[in-house]
């Protein structure tokens, strides 16, 4: 699912379940050793959705490990996202330079009191109307990962927290697209500045995915970023 709104440069992989037998490399079975056996066992089929994504991008599988705060840290010369929910796992690379966010979130609303925390004033304004005019979907899940791939791609260029109201969404439910304004200052990509990202969405199976994916050559608005 999640290579239907990936562009041409990168690649993915995802499983729907977690097979028996996936085998990791030791150094990534060691970041969840005291995890419970189901975080086991869909980190390690990540992981493996990792390995194969690399196999394709043409780069030997090697150990994909954490940084201080849980964000993979990629081989050299490597962009590239992961996700994992009930049902789901996936990652997608590409070849640096590039920023790559990519979120998978069961299709259903955000339980009480999220929404509130994660969104600003006029994104809720933008939720309401979307549920009047193109009911089926749960725009406050779609929302929610939207700003999750914002995050995703942001981190590995600006190496600092960016807040889910740091950032406002504007999803279009006719495209499948979104943008996403940046609220904070001083990201740049390539020597310029970036003040925002361009995304894409869909939903099936009981699922929504968001994806971005900003390639060398590719910065500025938000605008700018994955292709159709």
């Amino acid at each position: 699912m999640i290579e239907e709104i990936l562009p041409g440069a990168v690649v993915s992989c995802h499983a729907f379940t977690d097979p028996p037998g996936v085998v990791i490399f030791p150094e990534e079975a060691d970041l969840v050793r005291n995890a419970v056996e189901k975080r086991r066992r869909e980190f390690a089929t990540a992981r493996h959705c990792v390995h194969r994504a690399l196999e394709l991008l043409g780069v030997p599988p090697a150990p994909v490990l954490a940084d201080a705060r849980g964000e993979p840290v990629w081989p050299p010369g490597v962009a590239g996202s992961i996700t994992h929910c009930a049902g789901y796992r996936a990652a997608a690379v590409g070849a640096a330079p590039a920023a790559i966010g990519i979120d998978a979130e069961p299709d259903g609303p955000l339980p009480p009191g999220v929404l509130e925390a994660v969104s600003l004033p006029r994104e809720r304004q933008m939720l309401r109307r979307l549920a009047a005019d193109h009911p089926g979907t749960s725009w406050d899940r779609l929302l929610f990962s939207a700003k999750e791939s914002v995050y995703k791609a942001w981190y590995p260029l600006a190496r600092r927290w960016l807040d889910f109201q740091d950032a406002v969404i504007v999803l279009d439910p006719l495209r499948g697209t979104f943008e996403a304004r940046l609220l904070v200052a001083g990201l740049r990509w390539q020597g310029r500045p970036l003040s925002g990202f361009a995304g894409r969405w869909t939903s099936g199976d009981g699922l929504v995915l968001t994806a971005i994916a900003v390639t060398a050559g590719r910065a500025g608005g938000p605008a700018e970023g994955t292709e159709p």
